[in-house]
């Protein structure tokens, strides 16, 4: 129950950042800029730097030279208006680095950003960031920048030579996640590694089950499922809530459609499916989405008609700055700015 509540306080957010990050999600290995950089699996991924004279430099080669790079004041575009994660700065009580998922994320928060700015400036970006570690935790954590710098150019090139896997058979998607498990343990020490990727390949592995159940004809329907969920077990504890309140709300979703037009039989299956608390604060939900629904839809007509009108641009700006201010209050005004943005 606490669960599904907490999922009905957040779902606006999470249906908000599914559709961000699906009209931002782009080709796999569609280039990004002139840094070497492309994405994959939603990562960005290094390719190795090149001198002048085209000699090739590990990205590894990078980290300890941050004072010859020069860095922009401002953060890249993407990241602006974002702060970077937290909760990575963990040490034993000698003062050793202690690995954490966190210190990945931060890796990343920067990364994500190749393409906007070198990766040597990012590489910067990073160690000033890691200046806040005190001895022996400092060099530790560069020289773990280091390898994870190095590992991801090694899967890069993996993946690479691997091409499209959709076509893949159990046996050949078994032998490129062993593979990959092994080069994370090749750069990485164990425990760095475990910290940074136990999640990740809990999921590879569940996924690779499924796909194995999918594909048994011998099993039942029934069995399959039973199967799947014995295989879901064996992920980690806030994966499998994940996926449970997922399940909950494409139920939910499915039933809603079918009660549209009964309000009093939809809100007596919330009651019996949710408890009443979870089932008013969902109803309520609800309602706030249908009379933004509404506002939205009225809105667009007067702004379309308003874009149409021939005005000069600054003129326009200013009608549509009183039309959003005649339509919605401060908050909605920064949600629709942004969905008129992406237009």
């Amino acid at each position: 129950m606490k669960s599904f509540i907490r999922f009905c306080v957040t779902f606006p957010l999470i249906i908000a950042v599914v559709a961000v990050l699906w009209l931002f999600t782009t080709d796999s290995q569609e280039a990004t800029g002139p840094t070497g950089a492309f994405k994959e699996n939603g990562q960005a991924v290094v390719v190795p730097e090149q001198r002048s004279s085209g000699e090739q430099i590990a990205p590894s080669k990078l980290v300890g030279a941050s004072s010859a790079v020069r860095v922009p004041e401002t953060l890249p575009a993407s990241l602006s208006g974002t702060s970077v994660p937290g909760g990575w700065a963990k040490t034993d009580r000698l003062g050793n680095l202690i690995p954490t998922p966190h210190l990945r994320q931060m890796f990343e928060y920067f990364l994500s950003a190749l393409g906007e700015e070198s990766l040597e400036q990012l590489v910067a970006r990073v160690e000033s960031a890691l200046a806040a570690l005190e001895e022996p935790a400092r060099s530790q954590a560069l020289a773990t920048l280091g390898a994870y710098l190095d590992y991801k150019l090694a899967v890069s090139e993996l993946e690479q030579a691997y091409g499209d896997v959709t076509g893949l058979g159990p046996d050949e998607m078994q032998r490129r996640m062993t593979e990959i498990h092994t080069l994370r343990r090749s750069w990485l020490d164990a425990a760095t590694a475990e910290a940074f990727f136990a999640d990740d390949e809990a999921v590879d592995r569940f996924q690779l089950e499924k796909r194995r159940i999918a594909r048994d004809e011998r099993l039942t329907s029934e069995e399959k499922a039973e199967a799947l969920r014995a295989a879901e077990s064996s992920l980690p504890e806030p994966l499998r809530e994940a996926r449970e309140e997922t399940r909950q709300f494409a139920e939910y979703e499915q039933v809603r459609q079918q009660l549209a037009d009964d309000p009093r039989a939809l809100q007596a299956w919330r009651q019996e499916a949710f408890g009443s608390e979870a089932a008013d604060r969902l109803a309520q939900l609800e309602k706030e989405q249908q009379a933004w629904d509404q506002r939205w839809q009225a809105y667009s007509a007067e702004r379309d008609r308003l874009m149409s009108s021939g005005l000069a641009a600054p003129e326009r700006e200013e009608a549509l700055d009183r039309l959003r201010d005649r339509h919605f209050n401060e908050t909605e005004r920064i949600r629709a700015e942004a969905l008129d943005s992406i237009r």
